[in-house]
């Protein structure tokens, strides 16, 4: 049995691998200091049992076993945790840990679990088809294949139609999150579980990697369910276990598989209508996060494209969402704030007019002095000698 400890304290972790491998010589106990170091363990180690830590910087331990069971079934949880919360204990039972032991964690303890649990396994363990390992190797495969197609590369013999007779009419589905969210390895993968999860309770079809911070989804929702019903249920999931802003596009209904890679190039492009823009929690309003960024940093060089990255959206999205928002052009706003400041700025008769022009962004005081004069027709020096 192959065991992982999770735990961000390193005395704590290796004091209960060294107990594991003292009672059980034969087990393989691996350890991980955060939920993203327990995500590497995961993708290239066989585990049957977590000793998971309640509370973790970053993705707590809950957080980790609500992502990683809806995919790793077969995952035995124990939470250990320093706090005697019922709530903290409830939580962890409802989402399938077979038990909650308090810190400091006692040997005689640790042994009896891990005994139980082993027995347990023994008895119920079933030897996996051929059919089975079969189909769990062609679907990674096949997901591979995807990903190469998608992005117009080889795909060698692979016959794409074979999988094309699967999906008649369906839609697409692309998620991204911005590369500047930490720990984004853990987010990739809480995406890519709610995903599959929603895709194989509401119809049929699969996710694979589009590329580091996004994935795709191709999906035929079943009778009597919307893509905007669908939309609505990845919109409640993604908000309850993603927690940062990302972004969530939709494509119409199509027929065509063969489209599929010229469909994902709107999505990046920003030419998809039926677009939804998630951030963290449903009533946040990005445009006020932008809006606020600006205030606070617009004499450095304010590009639209850096200001919607800024907030994760799509740059044409984010300069339509800015006038509807606040009523003006993104790049208008942006001058409208520096002058009414530069405007405040020389009425200090100590500062040269090439200083007030730097000061809110402008390096080259003609290029200021012109901006200027066609907002208040009066050039800055002009202004100046009016107060």
């Amino acid at each position: 049995m192959n065991i992982l400890v999770v735990d961000d304290e390193k005395v704590i972790r290796e004091g209960v691998k060294r107990t594991i491998q003292q009672a059980f010589t034969h087990m393989q106990v691996y350890t991980a200091g955060s939920a993203e170091e327990a995500l590497d363990v995961f993708r290239n180690e066989s585990i049957q049992l977590v000793f998971l830590d309640i509370m973790m910087p970053g993705v707590s331990g809950l957080e980790l076993m609500s992502a990683m069971r809806k995919t790793h079934h077969a995952i035995k949880w124990v939470v250990i945790s320093a706090y005697s919360d019922f709530k903290f204990a409830q939580e962890a039972l409802r989402l399938g840990a077979l038990d909650y032991i308090l810190k400091p964690i006692g040997k005689e303890k640790l042994r009896e679990v891990i005994s139980t649990i082993e027995y347990e396994l023994e008895s119920v363990k079933a030897k996996a088809s051929d059919t089975g390992i079969l189909d769990h190797h062609l679907k990674y495969m096949r997901e591979a294949v995807f990903q190469r197609w998608i992005h117009g590369l080889d795909i060698g013999r692979y016959d794409i139609s074979k999988l094309q007779k699967s999906f008649t009419s369906f839609h697409l589905i692309f998620v991204r999150i911005g590369s500047k969210v930490q720990e984004l390895n853990v987010k990739h993968f809480i995406i890519e579980n709610v995903l599959t999860e929603l895709v194989e309770t509401r119809g049929h079809g699969f996710v694979a990697s589009f590329d580091r911070n996004s994935l795709l989804g191709v999906v035929a929702v079943q009778e009597g369910v919307t893509i905007r019903q669908f939309e609505e249920e990845i919109r409640e999931h993604l908000g309850k276990y993603l927690k940062v802003p990302y972004e969530l596009l939709t494509s119409p209904l199509l027929w065509d598989f063969e489209a599929i890679p010229s469909e994902v190039r709107k999505f990046q492009q920003g030419e998809v209508s039926s677009i939804n823009y998630l951030s963290m929690g449903k009533n946040e309003d990005m445009i006020d996060i932008a809006v606020q960024y600006i205030k606070n940093n617009f004499q450095e060089n304010l590009s639209l494209e850096k200001v919607a990255s800024v907030v994760y959206l799509n740059p044409i999205y984010f300069s339509q969402l800015f006038k509807q928002k606040t009523g003006i052009g993104y790049k208008d706003y942006v001058i409208q704030l520096r002058l009414e400041q530069a405007k405040r700025l020389l009425a200090n008769p100590n500062l040269k007019i090439t200083d007030v022009a730097g000061q809110i962004g402008y390096h080259d005081i003609r290029h200021f002095t012109q901006v200027f004069r066609k907002k208040y027709q009066i050039t800055p020096s002009q202004f100046r000698s009016m107060l």
